[in-house]
């Protein structure tokens, strides 16, 4: 949105737009210098600093709208359900894969060890769960409202509904604060833009999503076919965006890093502030 309506270039950014498959393999860019700027599961930029990487969370996106949806001919009904299934995720490391680990399968008294987990891109993860390749699958939206709209699958958990936290966020180097304040500040001006669009306009910020996240076209559901904007429209409706990050998100991003520790990604404690910088959130509001 930020790209394609104008925001960007609203503030004078002449910015180049890279996709990426999951978090760990972005924040790897930023710690290399090969990217200026990340939108990101912000467990990653945590444990790169418990590393010694100089990485500060500005601002935020989107909160965690992931679902666990499973095919309704593998006799699963519940979370507990899921023991001895396969499931298909994001990579390993990434801020889905320790929600799903430390918080949606805990809820179900289960382990990973407890069922096969399939690590993957979310297309073909939705691909996998179309082909019956796997029993379940944790998706984010839109792939989840797609997932619905398409195939014959139960939502088991919605984690924006049970357990909602900030997700998405913007991280950058320290070392562009420093070099750069003034580049910061128009990249976060440049997003709340996109979000403030996106909250006024769904309706078009639907027909521009459309094609980046269903480029294949309709899909058919129920004997009859549904446009993509039509699946991106009831997906963004269903999220919540927000270029703020709010004292309840901290507490939350600070309970997660907990739960990373508790699961050994972190050696060590991570106190929340020493990686979060809002002085720029401050004055845009």
């Amino acid at each position: 949105i930020a790209r394609d309506k104008g925001s960007f270039a609203a503030e004078g950014l002449d910015a180049q737009v890279t996709s990426f498959t999951s978090g760990p393999t972005l924040v790897k860019g930023l710690v290399s210098d090969q990217l200026e700027v990340g939108i990101l599961g912000f467990t990653n930029a945590v444990t790169w600093s418990a590393q010694g990487a100089d990485l500060k969370i500005v601002g935020k996106v989107q909160e965690g709208f992931h679902s666990l949806v499973a095919r309704g001919d593998r006799g699963i009904n519940s979370l507990r359900d899921l023991k001895g299934k396969s499931i298909a995720s994001q990579s390993a490391g990434s801020t889905a894969d320790i929600v799903l680990k430390g918080v949606v399968l805990k809820k179900a008294g289960l382990t990973d060890k407890d069922l096969q987990i399939m690590y993957t891109a979310p297309a073909t993860a939705l691909a996998s769960l179309r082909a019956g390749r796997v029993d379940s699958a944790f998706l984010f939206e839109p792939y989840d409202t797609v997932a619905r709209a398409a195939l014959p699958v139960k939502e088991l958990y919605e984690v924006g509904k049970s357990w909602p936290f900030p997700c998405m966020v913007v991280t950058v180097p320290g070392k562009l604060l420093e070099e750069q304040p003034d580049t910061v500040r128009k990249i976060l001006m440049s997003i709340r833009r996109s979000i403030e669009f996106m909250k006024a306009k769904p309706t078009e910020a639907a027909k521009v999503l459309a094609p980046a996240f269903m480029p294949e076209g309709e899909i058919e559901s129920e004997g009859h076919n549904v446009k993509p904007e039509e699946v991106m429209l009831k997906s963004l409706k269903s999220n919540k965006f927000d270029w703020r990050l709010t004292p309840a998100d901290l507490n939350r991003m600070q309970e997660l890093a907990g739960i990373m520790k508790g699961m050994d990604i972190l050696n060590k404690d991570v106190p929340i502030s020493s990686v979060v910088d809002l002085r720029w959130q401050k004055e845009l509001e």
